[in-house]
């Protein structure tokens, strides 16, 4: 074991930029960051920072939440004549359902026909639903 000398000769390596006989720049070119004394490597965070998409504009925007659309056809189907129609109902009957733990806005379109007569109440009604609802005696409130 005393005998064992490693196959290569370890040598020094040589230290550049130190003054002595290597010229100005010392074997390091001329101007750059590889030139410059100091660290050459990125910060590790510098990476994740990067990572990350940059938001514009000043705080943050807000989108609206689009209202639970509701055809007349479908209240036709599931509703008798002269009921009450809310959000909390619609819930009920499955007909619209809960956006992040919240009762949605619903809005009924008049798409489709109705005989029936309806009751509404907290709902956005559009110019078509609310004129076939009043010619069938219903109310919009």
């Amino acid at each position: 074991m005393h005998q064992i000398q490693p196959k290569r000769i370890l040598k020094s390596r040589k230290r550049i930029g130190r003054g002595g006989k290597k010229g100005t720049y010392s074997g390091r070119g001329m101007k750059g960051q590889k030139s410059r004394a100091g660290g050459k490597k990125q910060p590790i965070i510098r990476e994740l920072i990067k990572r990350y998409p940059k938001l514009r504009g000043y705080r943050l925007r807000f989108t609206k939440r689009k209202p639970f659309i509701v055809n007349l056809n479908v209240l036709e189907s599931k509703f008798d004549s002269g009921s009450k129609i809310n959000p909390e109902i619609l819930l009920g009957k499955k007909i619209v359902h809960r956006i992040k733990g919240r009762v949605p806005k619903v809005k009924i379109l008049g798409n489709g026909e109705t005989k029936k007569s309806f009751i509404i109440e907290n709902c956005l009604v559009s110019k078509k639903a609310k004129e076939i609802i009043e010619k069938n005696k219903g109310s919009v409130k």
